[in-house]
């Protein structure tokens, strides 16, 4: 079995992805994303697994009820990872891989799923959590003659 750490490196080298190296064993990525222009991704290699965490969105403003239950109802199909809250409420994507399943192959699986479930999940939980701040938002930005450009997703909720 190679080394996770060797495996890691390779990887988010050959892959051209935007990382820091936070001491010897934590992986900062950054992915970008079309909803949620970003996602941070921590890899953190502990005794004997690797663990991924993925910020998401912050502890949602209201409706933390059905924000939860959405999010309970995605986790049953999802791969390697799950939604979690943390300590604050913020949401997460969480999961871990034994040192035996740290391949090219898995951490390209496993990296695309926290992109692609943090990326499709980011309307949904802004417009369950969110909908009065962005009403206020809206009418802020109406009131200035501001853009609307990456509210349009939300017109609907006005």
């Amino acid at each position: 079995m190679l080394n996770p750490k060797d495996v890691i490196e390779d990887f988010l080298e050959s892959h051209d992805l935007d990382y820091e190296k936070s001491g010897e064993s934590t992986y900062m990525l950054t992915l970008p994303g079309e909803k949620k222009l970003q996602t941070h991704v921590a890899l953190v290699i502990g005794d004997h697994s690797l663990s991924i965490n993925a910020f998401v969105i912050r502890k949602p403003d209201e409706n933390a009820e059905k924000v939860h239950e959405w999010l309970l109802q995605k986790n049953g199909s999802m791969y390697c990872v799950a939604y979690a809250i943390n300590e604050l409420g913020d949401i997460y994507l969480v999961g871990r891989l034994p040192f035996s399943a740290v391949t090219d192959v898995e951490l390209d699986r496993v990296i695309g799923a926290v992109l692609q479930y943090s990326d499709s999940s980011f309307n949904p939980l802004l417009e369950l959590g969110f909908t009065s701040a962005i009403r206020r938002e809206w009418a802020w930005r109406v009131s200035r003659g501001e853009s609307l450009a990456n509210l349009k997703a939300f017109e609907h909720l006005i």
